[in-house]
């Protein structure tokens, strides 16, 4: 998504808070825990699923998972805006440090994380 987009969504969300008198409660602690909240309720649609049903995920199901994943990144950008972190550098910016982390030539096929490496 372009950062014009994303901007102009968080512009759209920061606006539907300010009508509704919530900018009060969307504080960082708030809006971390509604974050965190979300992602519990995205995890419950894979709750119990075998690994090759998470990859088909019927129609309505993905529909949901979709709406949940909606949830958490709307969080995530209200975050971003209230705490002034641009997220498009901050993805930027940890993905050259993973690429540090973890050298494709190094860790291919092995999921442990970079301090478990020799």
């Amino acid at each position: 998504m372009p950062r014009q987009d994303i901007a102009e969504l968080s512009e759209r969300l920061a606006e539907f808070a300010r009508r509704r008198d919530w900018e009060q409660f969307h504080s960082p602690k708030n809006l971390s825990m509604a974050l965190a909240g979300e992602a519990g309720e995205l995890l419950e649609h894979f709750q119990w699923l075998t690994e090759a049903q998470s990859r088909a995920l019927p129609a309505d199901k993905k529909e949901a998972v979709a709406l949940e994943m909606a949830d958490i990144f709307i969080y995530l950008l209200r975050l971003a805006e209230r705490l002034d972190i641009d997220l498009v550098d901050a993805a930027w910016r940890k993905m050259a440090i993973n690429e540090q982390r973890y050298p494709a030539e190094r860790v291919r096929g092995d999921a442990r994380r970079a301090e478990e490496y020799d």
